[in-house]
């Protein structure tokens, strides 16, 4: 063992607790931070020894960045393919509405079919490094499917928790991967506290969004992948879906480890990041506007985005840390919009995005109108899904 982890390309030196930056080891099981209760942060030597041009002639996947990934042994890498998604010019919407540099970059091309099989994936394979013997998870989906898929690769026996009403593809998905299904009524913060009561003795590990350090460092690989793509340029702005805000967070990890790494340059004007979320369930919107101190008690209605019913985020802090560092905003889209959306981008574009994709692109459409955004700016939209799995939420409604 000592051998394979001497011989590792992992750069990684410790954790750190996101709020008092307390350190702890990265080469045993952890959860959240012992001190504060808090996420757990992975830190790395970013002391320019892994260079730009060490990228050439890698595999097309999120591990080709193994250097700032935390897994220091290739063996228990769990992987169907994850990354390198493509990036989309909407030429069409962008000549509609008057955007002049209008991209999209498409998480739905994943496995499992969404950008939740980069943080299952790296999950996943710390899970089986450090011993655990089986994972659980709370989900409103997409997270629960790609966590399966993960965990039968790795021969780890999986339980999911999901809201009895998520879509049908979802839950089936998730049977044929061989996962234990929990189906219960209300959302993903009822299904956390069913997690905590199955799994009372911690036998398994819970990766719900935040709660381990390493689903994080799968999404991260988003930030570094948009700037391999734009060949280290930046786009002015990031519109992203937030539910749980892992992939928010992850990709402004990323740019700081970029800059640290000397990949960008000191000086550069990172994005300005923008949250979106439901109407329906606009926790991180509230507080971000002062509506209320923090989401403690938000109490959340379901939506069309299954993804984005998540009524009291664990990140919200560190989230709300992104929109302040970055000069940017959050904003909710309503159900009747989300539908819009998913409409414009298949008839125009040909993308049939998930509905939180969809919530992303009528942000873009708002915040133009607004003058938040400028037409000359380079705007970049995250989907994170495939619109397939949501045709129960939107079947008929062409």
């Amino acid at each position: 063992m000592q051998a394979q982890i001497a011989t590792s390309l992992s750069t990684i030196t410790h954790l750190a607790c996101s709020t008092c930056g307390q350190e702890y080891a990265h080469d045993v099981l952890q959860r959240v931070s012992p001190c504060c209760n808090m996420p757990l942060l992975a830190r790395y030597a970013l002391n320019g020894s892994f260079s730009k041009t060490a990228l050439k002639g890698r595999e097309g996947t999120m591990w080709r960045y193994q250097e700032v990934l935390p897994l220091l042994d290739e063996s228990n890498k769990v992987s169907l393919g994850e990354g390198l998604t493509p990036l989309m010019e909407l030429q069409n919407l962008g000549a509609a509405y008057g955007f002049e540099n209008l991209i999209l970059k498409d998480e739905g091309q994943n496995p499992t079919g969404s950008f939740k099989a980069r943080g299952l994936s790296m999950a996943i394979s710390k899970a089986l490094e450090v011993g655990v013997e089986g994972c659980i998870i709370p989900t409103a989906g997409n997270a629960g499917v790609a966590m399966a898929a993960y965990c039968a690769k790795a021969n780890l026996p999986a339980v999911v928790v999901m809201p009895r009403h998520t879509p049908k593809a979802f839950k089936e998905e998730c049977y044929w991967y061989g996962a234990q299904v929990h189906l219960l009524d209300g959302l993903i913060n009822d299904c956390a506290a069913e997690v905590r009561r199955l799994n009372q003795g911690e036998a398994l590990l819970d990766v719900s969004t935040l709660k381990e350090p390493y689903r994080l460092e799968g999404k991260k690989t988003m930030g570094y992948e948009i700037a391999e793509q734009l060949e280290w340029q930046l786009p002015d702005v990031i519109l992203y879906p937030a539910g749980g805000g892992t992939g928010l967070i992850g990709i402004w990890k990323a740019f700081q480890e970029m800059t640290a790494l000397g990949w960008l340059p000191k000086d550069i004007k990172l994005p300005r990041m923008v949250a979106v979320q439901a109407h329906n369930c606009r926790p991180v919107v509230d507080t971000f506007l002062g509506l209320q101190k923090n989401s403690q008690q938000y109490n959340g209605l379901p939506t069309l985005a299954n993804g984005l019913a998540v009524p009291r985020p664990l990140g919200e802090p560190l989230m709300l840390e992104v929109l302040e560092q970055s000069g940017g905003t959050a904003i909710s889209i309503t159900e009747e919009e989300m539908v819009e959306g998913v409409r414009e981008l298949s008839r125009k574009e040909g993308l049939f995005v998930a509905p939180e994709g969809a919530a992303v692109w009528m942000a873009a459409r708002h915040l133009l109108k607004k003058g938040w955004l400028q037409a000359h700016e380079r705007v970049l939209l995250l989907n994170t899904g495939s619109g397939q799995k949501y045709l129960d939420n939107i079947e008929g409604r062409y």
